[in-house]
C-alpha cells in the first residue's frame, strides 16, 4: 500500500462578520403628520375625562364636607344640648328603681307567712243598725266648714319659706296662683276635679305638697296619698319634689307608708279600693302627662288630675 505524502497546515480563515439585515426605513413626513391629530385626539379625550373625574371628585368632596359640618352642628345640638336631660333621667329611674326596690323588701316583710285563723264575718242582719248622730269618718268633698283654715293655711304657705318645718308640712313658698288653684279645688270643686297644669311637672310637685299638708291638717293620718305617673322618670320626680317639698324620707314612700307612686291606674284604683274598705281617704293626684283619667278613679271622694296645655304637652313627649 502506497504512503501518501504529508500535506502542508493551512492557515486559519478569520470569522466573517455576520450580514447586516436590512433595517425598516424611519417614517417619512408624510406618515407622522397622519399619526399627529390622533395623538392630539387621544390627549384631548384624555384630558376631558380627567377635568370630569376631578369636577366629580369636587362635588363629592363638598358634599362630603357639607354632611360633615351638618353632623357637627347635630352633635353639637343633641348631645351637648341635651346630656343634662338624659343624666336627669338616668337620676330619675335610679332613684325610682331604688325605692320600688326598698318598698319591695319591705312589702315582702310583712307577709304572713303563717296561716291564719278562717274568721265567719257575721251577716249584715245581725248588725247593730248604725247611730244616726254618729259623724261621718272623712267628709268627702265637704270643705265649706273649714274654709276658715283651709284659706288660712293658704295664707301661710304664700309667705317666707321655712327650710326646718315638721315633716309634712310645706317648707316652700306657694305661688298666688297655685293658691288659687287650690282654693278653687277645694272650695269651688270640693275636693273632686281638675285644675290646669301651673306649667312644669316641679310646680305641679309644688302645688300637689301643699295640699297634701293642708289635708293632713284637717285628717290627720287618716288619708294616704296616691300618686299616678305613667313612666319611672316623671315618678322619681314627683318623688324628689315632694320629698323636698314636705321634708320627707324615703321611708314615706311605700305600700303602707304616706304616698304610694304608680305607672298603672288598674294598681292605684285597686289601693284606693282596699283603703276605702279599711275606712281610710285616698287622695288621688294624677300627673299632667296622663291624657286621661280612668272613670273607676271619678268615684273617689278625692282626686286632683292637672290639665298640661298643647305646649307641656309636646315638650314632655320630646323628652320621653
Amino acid at each position: 500500500m502506497t504512503d501518501l505524502p504529508d500535506l502542508p497546515d493551512l492557515p486559519d480563515q478569520p470569522d466573517l462578520p455576520p450580514a447586516p439585515e436590512p433595517s425598516a426605513a424611519p417614517p417619512g413626513p408624510e406618515a407622522q403628520a397622519v399619526e399627529r391629530p390622533e395623538r392630539e385626539a387621544l390627549l384631548q379625550l384624555a384630558l376631558t375625562e380627567l377635568q370630569s373625574r376631578r369636577e366629580n371628585l369636587l362635588q363629592e368632596i363638598a358634599a362630603l364636607e357639607q354632611r360633615r359640618e351638618q353632623i357637627s352642628r347635630d352633635l353639637t345640638s343633641s348631645v351637648a344640648g341635651q346630656s343634662d336631660t338624659i343624666a336627669r333621667r338616668v337620676k330619675g329611674f335610679q332613684e325610682y328603681l331604688v325605692g320600688a326596690l326598698q318598698d319591695l323588701a319591705v312589702a315582702a316583710e310583712q307577709i304572713e307567712l303563717v296561716a291564719q285563723p278562717l274568721m265567719v264575718q257575721p251577716s249584715p242582719l245581725d248588725r247593730p243598725a248604725p247611730v244616726e248622730d254618729a259623724p261621718a269618718p272623712a267628709a268627702a268633698g265637704l270643705f265649706s266648714r273649714d274654709e276658715g283654715l283651709i284659706r288660712d293655711l293658704l295664707a301661710r304657705q304664700q309667705g317666707q319659706p321655712d327650710f326646718y318645718a315638721d315633716p309634712w308640712k310645706l317648707r316652700r313658698t306657694l305661688e298666688p296662683s297655685g293658691a288659687a288653684l287650690l282654693d278653687e279645688w277645694f272650695l269651688s270643686q270640693g275636693g273632686r276635679g281638675a285644675q290646669p297644669s301651673a306649667g312644669s311637672r316641679n310646680r305641679n310637685v309644688l302645688v300637689a305638697g301643699a295640699g297634701i299638708a293642708i289635708l293632713g291638717e284637717l285628717y290627720g293620718e287618716r288619708f294616704q296619698t296616691l300618686v299616678l305617673a305613667g313612666q319611672p322618670e316623671r315618678l322619681g320626680e314627683w318623688r324628689r319634689g315632694l320629698q323636698d317639698c314636705l321634708g320627707l324620707s324615703r321611708e314615706d314612700f311605700g305600700p303602707s307608708s304616706g304616698i304610694v307612686l304608680f305607672e298603672r291606674a288598674e294598681a292605684l284604683i285597686e289601693r284606693a279600693d282596699r283603703l276605702e274598705e279599711r275606712g281610710e281617704l285616698p287622695f288621688i293626684v294624677v300627673d299632667a302627662a296622663e291624657r286621661v283619667v280612668e272613670i273607676p278613679v271619678l268615684q273617689f271622694p278625692l282626686w286632683l288630675a292637672f290639665a298640661a296645655g298643647p305646649d307641656e304637652l309636646v315638650l314632655d313627649d320630646d323628652l320621653s
